[in-house]
């Protein structure tokens, strides 16, 4: 049996749908139809069902992949990293939220391009959930940082940490509300406060309002921006309140340049998650990165 069509077989698996495979292949899409055609052939049995879209692995498909994806991705492993080369010289194409890829990953993983001249060489890119899922799937990434856990064969995640929402404002909205008072009065208290956001949607603030307060927010955002990091320094020049991770915020609060508006007995959390293609960490500069995030994520919780 062809290890190429068996290597085209196993990715049109993990990707479900042909135009996808094709993409991380490098191939023409009819390429990549003609040779799963080929090994139907060859075996004499469907492997895939077309749908309106992709496709969806018969049980003889699946049984196929179960039993070869693991040989094919160990030889994958020998092909790219070779014996005389040095498996840590490789560039890792890392993508995420701006922030959290920012402040969390890249400083931990820069750790690892020190290492006497062992170290990785990295890229960097920052962009939406979609976006960022979309783009590992496509071949453009090794690795990605996620607020989503992605669905289908083709890409494998890991959890790595989870982060506590926090809502925040600067003291003078807090003087401005009297203690007690939100507790007493409930979420209308903060009507008359400005809302700093990151999307016209208010993405934060309604997944808070909707967690504590079982509510949605009243006031339409007064800034908006597109960086959470942007979000805080508003917030903490008195545009108004916010909701923020409290990695994100720790030192302002320490500093009494924001005040958390609201201590909730269960704060809301958001779950982020490393995201792999399938089978590739059997690649070294992959898989050490992997492990060195989900190292240093212990410390992040």
């Amino acid at each position: 049996m062809d290890l190429a069509l068996l290597r085209t077989f196993v990715t049109v698996h993990r990707a479900g749908s042909f135009t996808r495979a094709a993409a991380l292949l490098g191939l023409s899409q009819p390429a990549v139809t003609s040779q799963i055609r080929t090994l139907e052939r060859q075996l004499g049995r469907p492997l895939f069902l077309r749908r309106a879209r992709g496709v969806t692995p018969t049980p003889i498909g699946d049984e196929l992949a179960h039993k070869a994806a693991p040989h094919l991705d160990a030889l994958v492993e020998i092909a790219e990293s070779g014996p005389a080369e040095d498996p840590f010289l490789r560039t890792l194409h890392l993508a995420g939220p701006p922030e959290f890829t920012a402040e969390r990953a890249l400083p931990s993983l820069t750790e690892l391009t020190r290492e006497d001249g062992r170290g990785l060489t990295l890229r960097a890119s920052f962009g939406t959930t979609e976006e960022t899922l979309d783009g590992l799937a496509a071949g453009h990434h090794d690795l990605a940082i996620s607020t989503a856990r992605p669905r289908g064969a083709l890409l494998s995640a890991t959890a790595l940490c989870d982060e506590e929402h926090v809502l925040v404002a600067a003291p003078r909205w807090a003087e401005r509300i009297g203690p007690g008072t939100l507790h007493r009065a409930g979420p209308s208290t903060l009507e008359r406060i400005p809302v700093v956001e990151v999307h016209e949607s208010l993405p934060f603030v309604t997944r808070y309002w909707a967690s504590v307060f079982d509510s949605r927010p009243a006031a339409p955002g007064t800034v908006v921006v597109p960086d959470l990091r942007a979000v805080l320094a508003c917030a903490a020049a008195g545009a108004g309140l916010a909701v923020l991770p409290r990695y994100l915020c720790t030192a302002a609060l320490e500093r009494r340049e924001v005040v958390a508006l609201h201590e909730p007995t269960v704060p809301p959390l958001r779950t982020y998650f490393l995201v792999i293609r399938t089978g590739t960490l059997v690649m070294p500069h992959i898989a050490r990165a992997h492990e060195w995030l989900e190292q240093a994520a212990a410390d992040w919780c």
